[in-house]
């Protein structure tokens, strides 16, 4: 039940052509024009709020959520389902605390939120680096899990072929960002959204019809099969072998709450909807379709080690990685047929789209920084700046596609764990210290989002998910110095701690001189621009 041969392969084949043909149409039909700025990052803000809110749920689960956590849930069992309700408890603070301010402080990027508190090239150049820092390493991930699950589901072993599908793969995300802008990349979302949730919902149905719609028989035969006992069903099983697992879960936890929604390419689509009303709105219909998401992945990740036992989990990928592929053709049974392998191949376009869009909207982020945040000290044409943002996304793009190609034998949890981290740690103190606190200085701000970034470089190689465990991404070395599996616990507090510190020792005619600012300005955070401050085309400028 886990080898994906004859019918499966050849739809999963037809199916992967028809889907890159068909985004990448969507992509040049909706694509901007040659000098329109606001369409390239904002898609003028059309998107209603339903299509809004999907293509947020598509950029919020990613190959760090289909992957690494469904690995996680499939061999760790309630750790994973911990850190899989954590990632659903981030989208809700960003829904209820941020994304407000966000859509009326925001223009195009993270820079601009930053910008408008402290209007300065040094944060301009600060939030770029950040961007950059914390979304290159997921998209890493995202590439080389393309090659991964194109050479796991088309039977490819030759390294050569595996490279060729990062390559492809590759080309794609830097083509979706570059003719698409916001909008083309938005329906590729959406599009992926939609595929994940109805495969799904399909591929649940059958786990739980298979154990009699008791998720209770599920859990119970998972325990039994995952060669943990009583053990799966407890949390620790992740950090059995940790000297401290009640604070790696909670480091990791904290990463992942604070973390995930506070990256650039989420944060972004605060950016696009038209009116405070549409984001509470679009966040809600996100909001709505993670969780879905979230039971779903659960349930079949959970189905994969009942029905097939950890042993066989981990000899397709000693990670886990490939659980919910393993988990849905499990739910189909030993033998095939034409209208099951058509369900199957949506389960594997859905989840190869996933990858593919993803990485697509974080190339598409970070080439906006660029172009944008660089450049807006001394503004560019409209034109210029366009060509200038499509170039960048093939900057960005070129090293991300050689290094995930290098890097997809290897354990690439680091380079995730990495991000969520960096949000965690430098994002989110930068951006709640920035929209709520009144006293907070612009040395405050740039050395949050250095003492944040610069804490977490330096810790992340000293934990075990870099080297010292075999599933390192280095386990032939042992160089982890640092006693948590991830640096969280000690990089948020000093983020949050060197931006209150810098800020509070600025003396008291500084901080007045803040407090001024941030009063000139919190009508717009709390309501958005007035009408009459509105450019003529409706849309929220800065």
């Amino acid at each position: 039940m886990t080898e994906f041969s004859g019918p499966a392969q050849s739809w999963s084949l037809a199916a992967f052509c028809s889907v890159v043909a068909l985004t990448l149409l969507l992509c040049v039909l909706t694509g901007p024009d040659a000098d329109d700025l606001a369409e390239f990052y904002t898609g003028y803000k059309s998107l209603s709020p339903l299509r809004n809110g999907l293509a947020i749920a598509g950029d919020y689960i990613s190959a760090a959520t289909v992957l690494t956590i469904g690995g996680i849930v499939a061999l760790c069992g309630y750790d994973g389902v911990v850190l899989a309700l954590s990632a659903v408890l981030s989208l809700l603070l960003l829904m209820f605390l941020l994304a407000e301010p966000l859509h009326n402080t925001g223009r195009y990027t993270m820079g601009d939120v930053l910008g408008h508190r402290h209007p300065a090239r040094s944060v301009r150049i600060a939030a770029c680096a950040v961007t950059l820092l914390a979304l290159v390493p997921m998209m890493i991930v995202q590439l080389a899990g393309v090659g991964e699950l194109l050479a796991y589901v088309m039977g490819f072993t030759e390294p050569a072929a595996k490279n060729g599908c990062v390559v492809g793969a590759g080309i794609l995300m830097i083509s979706y960002a570059a003719l698409g802008g916001m909008r083309g990349t938005a329906l590729v979302q959406i599009f992926k959204t939609v595929m994940l949730l109805a495969s799904g919902l399909v591929v649940s149905g059958l786990i739980l019809h298979t154990f009699g719609w008791s998720t209770g028989e599920l859990f119970r035969t998972a325990a039994r099969e995952s060669g943990a006992g009583p053990a799966y069903l407890r949390w620790g099983l992740q950090y059995s072998s940790s000297p401290h697992p009640a604070l790696d879960l909670a480091s990791t936890q904290c990463a992942i709450v604070l973390g995930a929604g506070c990256l650039p390419h989420v944060t972004m689509r605060m950016y696009t909807a038209g009116t405070p009303r549409q984001v509470r709105r679009a966040m809600s219909w996100a909001v709505s379709s993670v969780t879905l998401f979230i039971l779903m992945l659960v349930l079949i990740c959970t189905g994969a080690t009942a029905l097939l036992g950890h042993a066989r989990i981990t000899g397709a990928d000693p990670h886990g990685t490939t659980a919910y592929l393993l988990g849905a053709r499990a739910a189909f049974g030993s033998g095939l047929s034409r209208s099951e392998s058509l369900l199957f191949a949506t389960v594997t376009t859905a989840v190869f789209l996933t990858l593919l869009a993803s990485v697509a909207s974080m190339t598409l982020a970070c080439a906006n920084a660029l172009a944008h945040d660089l450049t807006a000290s001394r503004p560019l044409a409209p034109a210029r700046e366009l060509t200038l943002a499509r170039s960048c996304a093939l900057l960005v793009g070129i090293p991300v596609i050689l290094v995930a190609a290098l890097a997809q034998h290897r354990s690439l949890q680091p380079l995730a764990t990495l991000s969520f981290t960096l949000g965690a740690s430098a994002i989110a103190p930068a951006l709640l210290y920035t929209l709520f606190w009144r006293r907070y200085t612009r040395a405050g701000l740039l050395a949050t989002l250095v003492v944040g970034s610069l804490t977490v470089l330096a810790l992340t190689p000293g934990t075990t998910l870099v080297s010292g465990t075999p599933l390192s991404a280095f386990p032939e070395a042992d160089f982890d110095w640092f006693p948590y599996n991830t640096p969280a616990l000690a990089s948020i507090p000093a983020g949050f701690l060197a931006g209150w510190l810098v800020s509070v020792l600025a003396g008291k005619p500084t901080a007045e001189r803040e407090r001024a600012r941030y009063e000139s300005t919190e009508h717009r955070l709390l309501t958005g621009p007035l009408a009459r401050d509105r450019p003529a085309g409706g849309t929220d400028g800065p």
